[in-house]
Protein backbone atom coordinates (compact mmCIF):
# COMPACT_ATOMS: atom_id res chain seq x y z
CA UNK A 1 0.00 0.00 0.00
CA UNK A 2 1.39 2.90 -0.80
CA UNK A 3 1.35 6.49 1.68
CA UNK A 4 -0.27 9.45 0.33
CA UNK A 5 0.69 12.55 1.75
CA UNK A 6 -0.55 15.98 0.16
CA UNK A 7 3.16 18.09 -0.35
CA UNK A 8 4.10 21.58 -0.94
CA UNK A 9 7.64 20.23 -2.29
CA UNK A 10 9.17 18.27 -4.44
CA UNK A 11 11.31 15.25 -3.83
CA UNK A 12 14.32 16.88 -5.05
CA UNK A 13 13.63 19.92 -2.38
CA UNK A 14 13.44 16.96 0.58
CA UNK A 15 16.49 15.56 -0.32
CA UNK A 16 18.22 18.62 -0.52
CA UNK A 17 17.05 19.93 3.06
CA UNK A 18 17.73 16.45 4.30
CA UNK A 19 21.29 16.78 3.37
CA UNK A 20 21.48 20.50 4.23
CA UNK A 21 20.61 19.35 7.92
CA UNK A 22 23.23 16.81 8.09
CA UNK A 23 25.53 19.70 8.22
CA UNK A 24 26.35 21.88 11.38
CA UNK A 25 28.19 24.87 12.28
CA UNK A 26 32.14 25.41 12.00
CA UNK A 27 32.06 22.17 9.80
CA UNK A 28 34.80 22.90 7.20
CA UNK A 29 33.45 20.87 4.05
CA UNK A 30 34.84 19.76 0.75
CA UNK A 31 32.01 20.35 -1.74
CA UNK A 32 31.11 18.55 -5.14
CA UNK A 33 29.22 20.53 -7.53
CA UNK A 34 25.47 20.03 -8.49
CA UNK A 35 23.50 18.51 -5.23
CA UNK A 36 26.09 18.35 -2.63
CA UNK A 37 27.19 22.11 -3.32
CA UNK A 38 23.24 23.07 -3.09
CA UNK A 39 22.61 21.40 0.31
CA UNK A 40 25.93 22.88 2.13
CA UNK A 41 25.29 26.21 0.18
CA UNK A 42 21.63 25.82 1.81
CA UNK A 43 22.71 24.24 5.40
CA UNK A 44 24.60 27.85 5.61
CA UNK A 45 21.63 30.21 4.76
CA UNK A 46 19.70 28.31 7.28
CA UNK A 47 21.50 26.95 10.44
CA UNK A 48 25.02 26.33 9.96
CA UNK A 49 26.13 30.69 8.85
CA UNK A 50 30.13 30.00 10.48
CA UNK A 51 29.85 26.64 7.63
CA UNK A 52 33.24 26.69 5.92
CA UNK A 53 33.15 25.70 2.20
CA UNK A 54 35.67 24.62 -0.01
CA UNK A 55 36.01 23.60 -3.33
CA UNK A 56 38.41 21.72 -5.20
CA UNK A 57 39.20 25.02 -7.05
CA UNK A 58 41.18 26.70 -4.03
CA UNK A 59 38.70 29.13 -3.11
CA UNK A 60 38.46 28.42 1.47
CA UNK A 61 35.35 29.93 3.15
CA UNK A 62 33.04 30.67 -0.16
CA UNK A 63 30.04 32.19 0.54
CA UNK A 64 27.75 32.72 -2.76
CA UNK A 65 24.99 34.52 -3.04
CA UNK A 66 23.67 31.74 -5.66
CA UNK A 67 24.81 28.20 -7.05
CA UNK A 68 28.40 27.92 -8.22
CA UNK A 69 28.04 26.64 -12.14
CA UNK A 70 31.33 25.02 -11.65
CA UNK A 71 33.92 24.51 -9.58
CA UNK A 72 35.91 27.49 -11.76
CA UNK A 73 32.69 29.97 -11.43
CA UNK A 74 33.90 32.92 -10.12
CA UNK A 75 31.31 33.88 -8.06
CA UNK A 76 33.45 31.41 -5.53
CA UNK A 77 36.34 33.56 -5.67
CA UNK A 78 35.03 36.31 -5.61
CA UNK A 79 33.20 35.57 -1.81
CA UNK A 80 36.08 33.40 -0.41
CA UNK A 81 37.78 34.21 2.68
CA UNK A 82 40.75 33.22 0.75
CA UNK A 83 41.77 31.83 -2.50
CA UNK A 84 44.78 29.26 -2.86
CA UNK A 85 46.45 27.19 -5.04
CA UNK A 86 45.24 23.54 -5.78
CA UNK A 87 48.00 21.62 -4.64
CA UNK A 88 47.84 23.36 -1.48
CA UNK A 89 44.41 22.11 -1.43
CA UNK A 90 45.30 18.62 -2.02
CA UNK A 91 48.46 19.05 0.30
CA UNK A 92 47.45 21.12 3.30
CA UNK A 93 43.92 20.82 3.99
CA UNK A 94 42.62 17.03 2.22
CA UNK A 95 45.27 15.20 2.93
CA UNK A 96 46.50 15.99 6.21
CA UNK A 97 42.82 14.98 7.35
CA UNK A 98 42.20 18.84 7.75
CA UNK A 99 38.40 18.76 5.87
CA UNK A 100 35.40 17.77 8.60
CA UNK A 101 33.37 16.37 5.85
CA UNK A 102 33.61 15.50 2.02
CA UNK A 103 30.03 15.93 0.21
CA UNK A 104 29.92 13.86 -3.04
CA UNK A 105 27.39 13.05 -5.78
CA UNK A 106 27.57 9.69 -7.41
CA UNK A 107 26.72 8.41 -10.82
CA UNK A 108 26.80 4.16 -9.46
CA UNK A 109 26.75 3.80 -5.77
CA UNK A 110 26.96 0.24 -4.56
CA UNK A 111 25.77 -1.07 -1.18
CA UNK A 112 29.26 -0.48 0.60
CA UNK A 113 29.29 2.72 -0.67
CA UNK A 114 31.68 2.73 -3.37
CA UNK A 115 31.32 5.19 -5.86
CA UNK A 116 31.44 5.17 -9.53
CA UNK A 117 32.01 8.73 -12.04
CA UNK A 118 33.82 7.12 -14.21
CA UNK A 119 32.10 4.56 -16.77
CA UNK A 120 29.37 2.43 -16.95
CA UNK A 121 29.84 -0.89 -18.62
CA UNK A 122 32.65 -3.18 -17.66
CA UNK A 123 34.77 -2.59 -20.39
CA UNK A 124 36.60 0.63 -19.15
CA UNK A 125 38.11 0.68 -23.21
CA UNK A 126 34.67 0.53 -24.86
CA UNK A 127 31.75 1.55 -21.74
CA UNK A 128 28.39 1.83 -22.85
CA UNK A 129 28.63 5.83 -20.94
CA UNK A 130 31.73 7.38 -20.22
CA UNK A 131 31.51 9.43 -17.07
CA UNK A 132 32.86 12.94 -16.40
CA UNK A 133 35.57 11.39 -14.39
CA UNK A 134 37.14 11.20 -10.79
CA UNK A 135 38.29 15.39 -10.13
CA UNK A 136 39.40 15.00 -6.52
CA UNK A 137 36.66 12.92 -5.15
CA UNK A 138 38.90 9.77 -4.72
CA UNK A 139 41.06 11.85 -2.08
CA UNK A 140 38.11 13.17 -0.77
CA UNK A 141 36.69 10.30 -0.04
CA UNK A 142 39.90 8.71 0.88
CA UNK A 143 41.53 11.49 3.24
CA UNK A 144 37.96 13.28 5.03
CA UNK A 145 37.06 13.00 8.22
CA UNK A 146 33.18 11.66 6.70
CA UNK A 147 31.64 11.36 3.35
CA UNK A 148 28.60 12.31 3.01
CA UNK A 149 26.77 11.34 -0.50
CA UNK A 150 24.12 12.99 -2.10
CA UNK A 151 22.32 11.17 -5.15
CA UNK A 152 18.71 10.49 -6.52
CA UNK A 153 17.48 7.01 -6.10
CA UNK A 154 16.87 4.68 -8.90
CA UNK A 155 18.04 0.79 -9.73
CA UNK A 156 20.58 2.48 -12.21
CA UNK A 157 22.28 4.43 -9.86
CA UNK A 158 21.84 2.00 -6.56
CA UNK A 159 23.65 -1.11 -8.04
CA UNK A 160 25.32 -3.94 -5.95
CA UNK A 161 28.41 -3.54 -7.36
CA UNK A 162 29.43 -0.86 -9.28
CA UNK A 163 31.06 -1.36 -12.83
CA UNK A 164 34.21 0.98 -11.66
CA UNK A 165 35.43 2.01 -8.09
CA UNK A 166 35.83 5.82 -8.53
CA UNK A 167 36.28 6.75 -5.36
CA UNK A 168 36.34 3.95 -2.56
CA UNK A 169 33.67 4.02 0.30
CA UNK A 170 34.13 0.68 2.47
CA UNK A 171 35.24 -1.77 -0.54
CA UNK A 172 33.52 -5.29 0.10
CA UNK A 173 33.02 -4.96 3.71
CA UNK A 174 34.34 -3.74 7.10
CA UNK A 175 38.00 -3.25 7.37
CA UNK A 176 38.87 -2.92 3.92
CA UNK A 177 39.65 0.30 4.32
CA UNK A 178 41.70 0.16 7.12
CA UNK A 179 44.15 -2.50 5.23
CA UNK A 180 44.42 0.07 2.83
CA UNK A 181 45.58 2.92 5.03
CA UNK A 182 42.86 4.78 4.40
CA UNK A 183 42.75 7.22 7.18
CA UNK A 184 39.09 8.84 6.73
CA UNK A 185 36.07 7.21 8.31
CA UNK A 186 34.47 6.63 4.51
CA UNK A 187 30.86 7.01 3.59
CA UNK A 188 28.81 7.46 7.03
CA UNK A 189 26.02 8.72 5.38
CA UNK A 190 23.64 8.39 2.21
CA UNK A 191 21.22 11.12 1.30
CA UNK A 192 18.47 10.47 -1.61
CA UNK A 193 15.04 11.79 -2.88
CA UNK A 194 13.62 8.74 -1.12
CA UNK A 195 15.13 8.13 2.55
CA UNK A 196 18.80 7.87 4.25
CA UNK A 197 20.78 4.99 4.92
CA UNK A 198 23.95 4.70 6.81
CA UNK A 199 26.31 2.31 7.16
CA UNK A 200 26.27 -1.14 9.12
CA UNK A 201 28.73 -0.89 11.99
CA UNK A 202 29.27 -4.04 11.82
CA UNK A 203 29.07 -5.27 7.78
CA UNK A 204 29.47 -1.76 6.68
CA UNK A 205 26.37 -2.11 4.34
CA UNK A 206 24.43 0.52 3.83
CA UNK A 207 21.24 0.30 5.67
CA UNK A 208 17.76 1.83 5.64
CA UNK A 209 17.76 3.95 8.65
CA UNK A 210 14.83 6.82 7.44
CA UNK A 211 12.55 7.74 4.49
CA UNK A 212 11.14 10.55 3.74
CA UNK A 213 8.09 11.88 4.32
CA UNK A 214 5.11 9.86 2.32
CA UNK A 215 7.73 7.41 1.06
CA UNK A 216 7.64 3.47 2.11
CA UNK A 217 9.82 0.83 2.65
CA UNK A 218 8.78 -1.04 -0.25
CA UNK A 219 9.39 2.21 -2.80
CA UNK A 220 13.11 2.28 -1.45
CA UNK A 221 13.68 -1.29 -2.10
CA UNK A 222 12.24 -0.86 -5.45
CA UNK A 223 14.61 1.36 -6.48
CA UNK A 224 17.57 -0.52 -4.50
CA UNK A 225 19.70 -2.96 -6.70
CA UNK A 226 20.39 -5.15 -3.83
CA UNK A 227 18.44 -6.68 -0.89
CA UNK A 228 18.28 -3.55 1.20
CA UNK A 229 18.59 -4.28 4.72
CA UNK A 230 16.03 -1.84 6.92
CA UNK A 231 16.60 -0.63 10.52
CA UNK A 232 14.53 -1.74 13.59
CA UNK A 233 14.19 1.37 14.04
CA UNK A 234 12.87 3.33 10.70
CA UNK A 235 12.67 6.94 11.38
CA UNK A 236 10.71 9.45 9.23
CA UNK A 237 11.98 12.70 7.63
CA UNK A 238 10.39 15.51 8.81
CA UNK A 239 9.27 17.71 6.10
CA UNK A 240 10.91 21.15 5.00
CA UNK A 241 9.67 24.24 7.05
CA UNK A 242 8.61 27.22 5.22
CA UNK A 243 11.60 28.89 6.05
CA UNK A 244 14.24 26.22 4.68
CA UNK A 245 11.68 25.89 1.46
CA UNK A 246 11.83 29.43 1.23
CA UNK A 247 15.74 29.35 1.42
CA UNK A 248 15.88 26.74 -1.25
CA UNK A 249 14.00 28.26 -3.74
CA UNK A 250 15.85 31.08 -3.53
CA UNK A 251 18.75 30.13 -4.17
CA UNK A 252 18.33 27.98 -6.58
CA UNK A 253 16.25 31.42 -8.26
CA UNK A 254 19.17 33.33 -7.79
CA UNK A 255 21.40 34.55 -10.97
Amino acid sequence: MTATVERTYTSDEMMSVAAARALTGGQRVFVGIGLPSTAANLARRTHAEDLVLIYESGTLGSKPTRLPASIGDGILADTADAVISVPEVFNYWLQPGRIDVGFLGAAQLDKFGNINTTVIGTDYADPKVRLPGAGGAPEIAANCHEVYVVVRQSKRSFVEQVDFITSFGHGRGKGEREKLGLPGAGPTLVITDLGVMRPDPETAELVLTQVHEGVTVEQVKEATGWDLKVAPELETTPPPTEAELKALRELKAAK
